[in-house]
């Protein structure tokens, strides 16, 4: 007799750099568990996927599905990272819900084959897909691109708006189900979590895509029991159906780094290499959906030039341009990339001892996992929560600082942060911890490590739901 086929998960990224990756990450994980995987994106996505499975991956199955053409988006704009601008953000979530007919169908012939998942794992922005696996009995787990300690302050926030009214910014907040070692106070949350607008298009939206969360099978969390433990509670108090958040991460550890796929990372290796001084460099990047004005990005330069270190900076902008004669002064201890670059490879170098970052949740969890501590600069979002966790909650990284008239930072700022950072006191103190958060990530991904038994457990629950046909949890 053969042997029964293994098990078929099937995988839905958002189409944003930030959500795919870290399920890609996962895919390669769950590889390791002898899983099959199909992943869904879509024509535009497909090299960037193809690039960082190749052949060393024969499990995962990619599946492109047509993206809508939307008269609201530019033609060909199928990522986030190619929008002309946030405005363009709510049209790009609108313009998925196109995606059900095609995921409906790619359900129905896996059926017809007799080749259902166990369940599929799609991104909080996708709700929609709930009722559709409903229809064929799959279970649905949701994953976000956020850490748990994030996702309890936003529902928290969300939920509890109207006893959260303080007298100032600077009183501590209140928040039912947290116990902190550490101060919060309005200050530290966003405005759009405060003051959710029910009449704006996207809050509604959002609302939406929390209901179906909420109603789902359970939730993937990229993030690690010994980092973010004490707020899982506070997090699953939310659900409707006794379901669980599955802590399985940081995922970039289940996999050791690929050889570079794009050019400009040789280019980023190599000037690491040729910098012989261990720890010595900062790296800088704010991510793929940060909209920092021209005006920003020159006191980003400048207060680089300042603080003397060297420096590696991945600037997403096609406006701007690099100060004039700035580049020949910084030549020989700064390189400036506009293109895409692999951050993981990046901060795993030895020469790398600092990460100027906006703190999305991927970032952090990387620089963690390669023990590099952050100076925060949060912009939008839960990247307020983030940093505010990673500093005031971890100590594993220092803030930015003071944001200057018209919301800018000031070279002097930001040259302050980067020579605390990279040679002061409390940058050694980060550091020191950081590198110790490190170690224990490391070990949650290793057989018997925290991360390592709750992928396990989750798959041993999916397989037995399987058999019985069952939608829930228990």
């Amino acid at each position: 007799m053969g042997s029964s086929p293994p098990p078929h998960i099937v995988i839905f990224p958002f189409m944003a750099y930030g959500h795919i990756i870290p399920l890609l990450d996962l895919s390669k994980a769950l590889t390791h568990r002898n899983i099959k995987v199909t992943f869904i994106t879509t024509p535009g996505n497909a090299s960037f996927i193809h690039k960082r499975i190749s052949k060393h991956h024969p499990q995962i199955h990619l599946t492109e599905i047509p993206f809508p053409i939307t008269q609201n988006l530019p033609k060909g704009c199928e990522n986030t990272a190619q929008l002309p601008s946030m405005a363009f953000y709510f049209h790009f979530l609108e313009a998925t819900k196109q995606l059900q007919e095609p995921f409906h169908q790619l359900l129905q012939n896996m059926s017809q084959s007799n080749d259902l998942p166990i369940c599929v794992i799609s991104d909080f922005f996708l709700g929609w897909t709930l009722p559709i696996c409903s229809e064929f009995s799959v279970p649905r787990l949701v994953c976000h691109g956020m850490g748990v300690f994030a996702l309890a302050m936003s529902k928290t926030v969300w939920v509890h708006t109207p006893q959260l009214h303080v007298s100032s910014d600077s009183e501590p907040l209140n928040l039912p189900g947290f116990q902190l070692n550490f101060t919060m106070t309005r200050s530290d949350v966003p405005e759009m979590f405060l003051t959710p607008d029910p009449d704006n298009p996207l809050s509604r939206l959002t609302s939406e895509a929390g209901q179906y969360e909420m109603a789902s099978w359970g939730v993937i969390v990229n993030s690690f029991m010994e980092l973010e433990g004490p707020y899982v509670p506070t997090f699953e108090s939310f659900f409707v159906n006794g379901a669980k958040s599955w802590c399985v991460g940081p995922l970039i550890l289940y996999d050791p780094p690929a050889e570079p796929v794009q050019p400009e990372n040789g280019m980023c290796e190599k000037w690491l290499d040729e910098h012989a001084m261990p720890e010595s460099v900062i790296y800088v990047a704010f991510g793929t959906q940060a909209d920092l004005s021209d005006a920003q990005l020159d006191e980003v330069a400048f207060g680089l030039e300042m603080s003397g270190h060297p420096f590696i900076w991945a600037v997403r902008s096609n406006t701007w341009c690099t100060p004039n004669g700035l580049e020949e002064r910084v030549k020989y201890r700064g390189l400036i990339v506009r293109e895409w670059v692999d951050q993981r490879q990046i901060l795993a170098h030895g020469s790398t001892a600092g990460f100027l970052s906006h703190c999305g949740w991927n970032s952090v969890l990387e620089s963690i996992s390669e023990g590099v501590p952050v100076l925060a600069w949060p912009m939008i979002a839960d990247q307020f929560f983030n940093a505010k966790f990673y500093v005031d909650g971890l100590g594993a990284g220092l803030s930015i600082g003071k944001v200057g008239p018209e919301g800018v930072v000031g070279r002097e700022t930001i040259s302050e942060g980067v020579r605390e950072l990279m040679g002061g006191k409390k940058g050694k103190t980060a550091r020191e911890k950081v590198k110790e958060l490190s170690r224990v990530a490391r070990k949650s991904v290793q057989e018997g490590g925290s991360s390592y038994e709750n992928l396990s457990r989750l798959l041993d629950q999916l397989e037995a739901s399987s058999l019985t046909n069952g939608l829930g949890p228990h």
